[in-house]
């Protein structure tokens, strides 16, 4: 038996995230346990994406101050590597009117909350994207802030910060119960030992249904996979990250000259099924020809899945419970945990320390599902 003062359950980017901010904060006895290594779930398997040109302002200011966060990333965590952060912007296709005029209005927002994004024309964007299909679109907009990180090595600087600030780590080691008693947390046990505790945190990514099950909590999520492919590198030929909604499509030349791009399956099942198929790459291929033709003559080198963790309303769940005392959530990303994992760190820190919170919570809170009456879906391929 060993006894903790918090116990985070998953070590990909959002739970060593949110052990390197309580640790920053002063908390002490912070243990993460993971049921591999570091980056072996969803943030391993990830596109790495991280923009700002949202439709909300709660994830505008998540984004921005994410962004902010990771431009000095390397001096603030004291990282002796190169995080690779490709800070190019992302350019998002408008295909149709309808698409034109929700993005004027996501670039209003955006810009009162200081992103500098702008709206293109279909020349503008060929000037920074030439090889684009200018029949394949109508306009464009582009945050040149956005960007792309290696996940490994972003979530690498977390981690031994983390330790360097005293955070211990257990690997290989699942979770298997947590114990409650009169609606609070006492206990975690693995199939290695007890961790008695009074505070978990829920950061377990595709499996955060079945720990909340554990504690008698069922939250509203559920895991889906989403596939992903890489090229043979070439020379540079382009510097943002192209998306399309209604095409269904990500395409990022990452630094060292690999295309990696994704998409989303409508007719995915729910599960924990990471595998990729021959219809995904056929897809991909028809769809990244149609945009970008030149992309066509590219090599696949491999293929492979990875886990959405999918909230209700396609937004994070970062929140207490309120039936369960010393129970935190980090959860229900819904494909941008690795973009918000700088403020799910401190916004957790904040809420476990009783500090005023960096954002707004009841936009993030479990306690938003109580009374909704219909899904309101932001949808995004990335």
């Amino acid at each position: 038996m060993k006894s903790v003062n918090v116990l985070i359950i998953g070590a990909g980017i959002s739970g060593v995230s949110i052990a390197y901010h309580l640790a920053l904060k002063g908390v002490k006895g912070v243990h993460v346990v993971d049921r591999g290594y570091f980056t072996n779930g969803a943030t391993g398997r990830c596109g790495a994406g991280v923009r700002q040109q949202w439709a909300s302002k709660t994830n505008c200011e998540l984004a921005k101050r994410s962004i902010d966060f990771f431009e000095h990333a390397k001096e603030t965590l004291n990282y002796e590597g190169d995080l690779e952060f490709k800070q190019e912007g992302y350019l998002i296709l408008a295909i149709d009117e309808d698409e034109e005029k929700q993005f004027r209005k996501n670039v209003k927002l955006q810009n009162e909350v200081g992103i500098p994004s702008r709206m293109l024309t279909k020349d503008e964007a060929l000037e920074i994207v030439p090889h684009l299909n200018r029949d394949a679109f109508m306009s464009a907009s582009f945050c040149p802030t956005d960007g792309h990180l290696n996940p490994f090595k972003m979530t690498e600087a977390f981690y031994l910060e983390a330790k360097r600030l005293g955070v211990t780590f257990s690997f290989f080691e699942e979770v298997l119960a947590i114990e409650t008693k009169d609606g609070r947390i006492v206990a975690a046990r693995t199939n290695k030992q007890t961790y008695h505790t009074n505070r978990i945190v829920n950061a377990a990514g595709g499996y955060a249904r079945e720990i909340g099950l554990m504690a008698g909590i069922d939250i509203p999520v559920y895991s889906e996979n989403h596939q992903i492919l890489v090229t043979e590198p070439i020379e540079k030929m382009q510097g943002p990250m192209v998306i399309s909604f209604k095409k269904n499509i990500y395409c990022q030349q990452v630094p060292h000259g690999s295309f990696l791009m994704g998409r989303s399956d409508p007719d995915v099942k729910p599960g924990h099924d990471t595998e990729s198929t021959w219809q995904f790459l056929d897809e991909m291929a028809k769809t990244v020809t149609d945009i970008m033709p030149a992309i066509g003559t590219l090599r696949v080198i491999r293929q492979w899945g990875g886990s959405y963790n999918m909230s209700k309303d396609r937004q994070p769940i970062i929140s207490d419970v309120e039936d369960l005392q010393g129970f935190y959530l980090a959860c229900g990303f819904s494909g941008h945990g690795f973009m918000f994992a700088p403020m799910t760190g401190l916004l957790i820190s904040e809420m476990m320390t009783g500090e005023k919170k960096s954002a707004d919570m009841h936009a993030l809170s479990l306690r938003r599902f109580e009374h909704m009456e219909h899904d309101k879906i932001e949808k995004s391929v990335v």
